[in-house]
C-alpha cells in the first residue's frame, strides 16, 4: 500500500472577519479567491459577534486554532485592546482591523485601514497635498485613517460625527500628527463647514445601509 495515499489531510488554516453586523461583508469571497489564486488550504468565514461577548468568542476562537480574524465595525477599538501587542501604526491609531496569531503563540494587531485607502486614492489619482477633506463619522475607521491622511500634508481635515465631543477628542489626539502646516479640528454634523472639501470620506455606520449623513450641500 502506498503510505502517501493514506495520509491524513491536514485541517484547512482558519480564518475569517468579525463585525456587528457582518452579514454585509464580502471579504469570505474575496479572500477565498485569494486562497484558490495562491494554492492555500484554508476556510474564511464570517462572524456576527456582540460587542459583549468580544472578547471571549475571540479568545475561542484562536484558542481552538484559528490562524487571524479581520475586523470591522464596531469591534476596532475593542480589538486593540484585545490583542497582547501591535504594530506601530496600529498603536498610533488605537484601533486593529486585523489580528493573526503568531509562532511564539501571541495575538498581534495591525491596522491596515490607512495604507489601503492610501493606495486607493493614488489610484485613482486624488491628490492630498494642500487638500480639504472632510471625514465623517469618528470610531475605528477613522482612527485608522488619519495619521496616513495628515502624513500627506492636506491644508484642512474635518472630523464631523454624531456626537460632537467624540470627534472633538479625536482631533485632540491626532493633533501632533497635524503639526503646524494643517488644521485638524473635529464637532458635530452641524458644525461642518459650508465650503467645498476636496475630498469626503464616508467612514459612519451608515454606510452599511447606503446612506449619508446629513451634510450642507456647499461642501459636494
Amino acid at each position: 500500500m502506498n503510505a502517501s495515499a493514506s495520509a491524513p489531510v491536514p485541517p484547512p488554516d482558519r480564518y475569517g472577519v468579525v463585525g456587528h453586523p457582518i452579514a454585509h461583508s464580502k471579504s469570505p469571497f474575496i479572500h477565498s479567491r485569494f486562497a484558490a489564486a495562491t494554492r492555500q488550504h484554508m476556510v474564511y468565514e464570517r462572524y456576527d459577534i456582540r460587542p459583549e461577548e468580544f472578547e471571549q468568542r475571540l479568545r475561542e476562537f484562536f484558542d481552538e486554532g484559528g490562524c487571524g480574524l479581520n475586523v470591522t465595525l464596531p469591534h476596532k477599538e475593542a480589538a486593540a485592546k484585545f490583542a497582547d501587542r501591535l504594530t506601530p501604526r496600529a498603536r498610533l491609531a488605537g484601533a486593529v482591523n486585523t489580528l493573526r496569531r503568531c509562532s511564539d503563540g501571541a495575538i498581534e494587531g495591525d491596522n491596515t485601514d490607512g495604507a489601503g485607502l492610501l493606495a486607493d486614492l493614488r489610484r485613482l489619482g486624488v491628490p492630498l497635498a494642500g487638500a480639504h477633506i472632510l471625514v465623517l463619522g469618528a470610531g475605528g475607521a477613522t482612527r485608522g485613517i488619519l495619521a496616513p491622511l495628515l502624513e500627506q500634508g492636506p491644508a484642512t481635515v474635518f472630523i464631523a460625527n454624531r456626537t460632537a465631543a467624540r470627534a472633538e477628542q479625536l482631533a485632540r489626539e491626532f493633533a501632533e500628527q497635524a503639526g503646524k502646516h494643517c488644521s485638524l479640528r473635529g464637532g458635530g454634523f452641524e458644525h461642518i463647514p459650508t465650503e467645498p472639501a476636496d475630498l469626503v470620506l464616508h467612514a459612519t455606520s451608515l454606510g452599511l445601509e447606503g446612506q449619508v449623513p446629513a451634510i450642507p450641500q456647499g461642501v459636494l
